[in-house]
């Protein structure tokens, strides 16, 4: 995210004071200013979609059923989607998270399957694994100067071979059903693995938002230059972000593993246009121009209930891609006309 949108994030936050504020009263519209609904349009249009399915299809779509499907089938993309994040706030992209996701999920499953390992060494050596993964990109990116975009995408490509090379490309599994159980039991209702997706959601949202490491992280997406003269080591945040970004997908990994006990070599790509779209989508909701944790959440939540809707209509498993892809163009489309809005609004008021 630019300079441009992050500052103009901050003074959004911050309305200029009227004739009514200074005198202690607020008129209606600037009240509804304030609280600036487009920033929750998301959730408005996710109240579409629920209405809209549930009057098409009201024995399969307004269930509980459909409720543990979409909170069990995002939690892994909300997940990967979180770790993303971190490396979009400093600036930078990593292709090879989703392919990440897919290596571990092979590797967990071949060491269990095929090695005979005990389910906790195979998820420790697959997420040493990962991050190895994350150490490599930031050293092409932060260490050798190489672009991110470039050298994440030279990764995925190594990650596709590697997965190939495991599973031999078959399918891989399936798992012992204990270790199935660490994401397929329920707890409070919900699957667990969404527990452990919102767990993480108030984990990266307090490192993000409210501690010097997150300040500092935004600071280095907004003008790394600025950063650096501020004292901010940023080539550390840069190398740093590859490697959270590589953890989170190997957890991931390992979660979609126990999930659906047999991994197809072909999982991982599957996972890089839903995620994005999430990150990108929420630069538009509850913090405008600001990749966010919880305009993230609306932004999976509210594409899962489109998707599913659709699907239970009985669309094509192409119509999965399409949406997502669409919701991508229109989210950054969105954020680069608020842009151009703001900018304008701001040198018509200067």
């Amino acid at each position: 995210m630019t300079i441009d949108a992050q500052t103009e994030s901050r003074a959004d936050d911050v309305p200029a004071l009227d004739a009514d504020d200074r005198e202690g009263r607020r008129s209606p519209s600037r009240i509804l200013g304030a609280l600036r609904p487009a920033r929750y349009s998301g959730l408005l249009l996710l109240a579409v979609f629920v209405a809209f399915f549930s009057i098409r299809l009201p024995e399969t779509f307004p269930t509980s059923s459909t409720i543990t499907s979409i909170a069990g089938d995002q939690s892994v993309t909300l997940i990967l989607a979180l770790g993303l994040l971190v490396t979009l706030a400093v600036g930078q992209f990593d292709l090879s998270a989703a392919q990440n996701l897919g290596m571990s999920a092979v590797l967990c499953g071949a060491l269990m399957v095929k090695q005979d390992l005990s389910p906790v060494l195979a998820v420790t050596i697959t997420l040493l694994v990962g991050v190895s993964v994350g150490v490599v990109n930031a050293i092409l990116v932060a260490g050798v100067g190489i672009d991110s975009l470039i050298a994440t995408l030279g990764m995925s490509s190594v990650l596709l071979a590697v997965t190939s090379l495991v599973s031999n490309y078959q399918f891989v599994g399936p798992v012992p059903e204990g270790f199935q159980e660490i994401a397929n039991a329920e707890l409070l209702g919900l699957p667990v693995v969404a527990v452990y997706a919102i767990g993480l959601c108030f984990l990266v949202w307090y490192a993000l938002e409210h501690s010097p490491v997150g300040r500092r992280a935004y600071a280095v997406g907004a003008s790394p230059d600025a950063a650096r003269l501020a004292g901010v080591r940023t080539v550390r945040y840069v190398a740093g972000s590859f490697v959270v970004t590589a953890l989170f997908a190997s957890v991931a990994g390992v979660l979609v593993t126990a999930k659906i006990g047999s991994v197809a070599p072909t999982l991982g790509p599957a996972y890089l246009l839903p995620s994005f779209a999430a990150c990108f989508l929420a630069t538009t909701q509850v913090k405008p121009g600001r990749f966010n944790v919880w305009g993230t959440v609306i932004a999976v939540v509210l594409l899962a209930t489109g998707v599913k809707g659709l699907q239970l209509m009985g669309n094509q498993l192409w119509v999965t891609d399409l949406f997502n892809g669409l919701a991508l163009l229109v989210a950054v489309g969105a954020a680069v006309l608020s842009g151009r809005r703001t900018r304008r609004r701001r040198r018509r008021a200067s």
